[in-house]
């Protein structure tokens, strides 16, 4: 017989709202940061804040733009640290648009010394803006970071046509962003060189691409789902774009579409605008019609980012057809690594600008990341945090992208060594680059902590078995 344990009586009749819990919920209303505080915008209207092309303009490419935009509010220290920082370690090229810079340090005082602290010390700032001084000075790379670190390239069928999972493919329109994150996964491909990386670059003209990409698929029916991405779509001339579509759209066996498109939340005022609102309706009626998912996936990392007119935004996707609004984010270190920044930002996709948190990825193993990443058990424990506060089908999954294997939740793993930092994972599909590996479904493919969160003997381990 069960026994039936009564709670005592003084916490029965406690509300559950004034009970002491690791996360408290307030609602918070989104609120547009003031971009007049910024010197150098301080006569931009609104009107010209909304305009798309006054955003695409008016981007940060370079120290002498930022000092233009920031006056006196930054001191010297920090365009030294961030100079070293392009020059020597950034694998991406600056471009900021006003409306990124604008969630950056958004309530600092406008003091120089306390501005420059609070700029530094800023989450999105940190990945959209690095400077030398964040990254790890004994481990910046991993020994076993790549340029690709997913090997997308090589799972090409046609030029920027990756077949990696049986049934989806992601097709790169676009080598380039509205704006440019210091992390990204795609640094081989994406975005200007820089003196450190000299960048891959797409050699088809897109129309020839694209063509041959719809081939594909039309010879191709076990693929059922394509990531239309690049790059961004949001830099794809609407009308190619809506073409692009289209006829993905006529080949029968494509079920799901996703845009993937950064610029939701870094460039709002592109998803705003008539032309692109008008024909993402046409695109998601014929979706509709045709029984296609139609989705749209964002990227976003930080509640500062998520403002009125991202919402503004992501409701009109909705408004006209589209499915879903998804965002994935990527865990990283000073940005978003506890629990009480995963939730908050959360809350606010869900609650009030209607964009499903979706996933969250690791991050990739990219050259001068390390300072970014967290080890497997560290995403475990965030994941195990996350749990009960949002409801379930808006709780993220927090996604380890293990090379040549692909997604995996992270607690999906077959072994771990700790000390160490390895973790060792299996697949249960083959890629093209598989087709006559006998062992690619019991083979066990490893991946790596960041060697910084590792215990002393495996620090030492690693210090003597890898050349940095």
């Amino acid at each position: 017989m069960t026994a039936v344990v009564n709670p005592p009586e003084n916490l029965a009749s406690q509300p559950a709202s004034e009970l002491e819990q690791p996360y408290v919920y307030r609602r918070t209303e989104l609120v547009e940061p003031d971009w007049r505080r910024f010197p150098g915008w301080a006569d931009v209207t609104e009107a010209e804040w909304r305009d798309a092309q006054w955003q695409r303009v008016k981007c940060v490419r370079n120290i002498r733009q930022l000092r233009a935009v920031m006056g006196d509010l930054l001191e010297d220290r920090f365009y030294a640290d961030l100079e070293a920082d392009q020059k020597q370690m950034a694998t991406m090229s600056m471009l900021i648009t006003p409306q990124i810079l604008n969630t950056m340090a958004p309530n600092a005082p406008t003091t120089p010394k306390e501005f420059t602290d609070a700029f530094l010390a800023d989450p999105v700032r940190r990945y959209m803006l690095p400077v030398k001084s964040d990254r790890d000075p004994d481990w910046p790379s991993h020994p076993y970071a790549q340029r690709d670190s997913l090997h997308e390239a090589e799972m090409w069928v046609v030029e920027g046509l990756t077949h990696r999972y049986p049934t989806k493919v992601l097709a790169e329109l676009v080598s380039t962003c509205p704006q440019y994150c210091g992390h990204c996964t795609r640094m081989d491909l994406v975005g200007n060189s820089t003196p450190l990386i000299d960048k891959h670059k797409l050699q088809l003209k897109p129309a020839d691409r694209q063509d041959q990409m719809i081939d594909y698929l039309r010879r191709t029916p076990g693929v059922r789902d394509v990531v239309v991405s690049g790059g961004d779509v949001a830099n794809v001339p609407w009308h190619q774009l809506e073409s692009f579509l289209m006829r993905l759209l006529d080949v029968e066996t494509v079920r799901d579409i996703r845009l993937a498109t950064k610029a939701l939340a870094g460039l709002p005022q592109h998803w705003l605008q008539p032309k692109v609102v008008e024909g993402l309706e046409r695109v998601a009626r014929t979706a509709a019609r045709r029984g296609v998912n139609l989705a749209i996936h964002t990227h976003i990392n930080h509640v500062q980012s998520v403002t009125p007119l991202v919402a503004e935004a992501a409701r009109t996707a909705l408004e006209v057809g589209v499915r879903d609004v998804r965002n994935q984010g990527v865990l990283m270190r000073g940005v978003n690594a506890t629990a009480e920044a995963l939730l908050d930002l959360c809350f606010a996709l869900q609650g009030e600008a209607n964009i499903l948190p979706y996933y969250f990825y690791m991050c990739d193993m990219i050259p001068n990341s390390e300072h970014w990443r967290l080890a497997v058990w560290e995403a475990q424990e965030l994941q195990h945090a996350i749990m009960g506060y949002l409801p379930g089908y808006a709780t993220p999954r927090i996604i380890c992208d293990v090379p040549y294997v692909g997604k995996r939740w992270v607690h999906q793993l077959a072994d771990y060594d700790r000390k160490r930092g390895i973790s060792y994972w299996t697949k249960n599909y083959r890629t093209a680059l598989e087709r006559n590996d006998l062992d690619a479904l019991t083979r066990r493919y490893e991946y790596y902590d960041p060697i910084s969160t590792l215990p002393a003997e495996g620090k030492q381990w690693w210090a003597e078995h890898s050349a940095k």
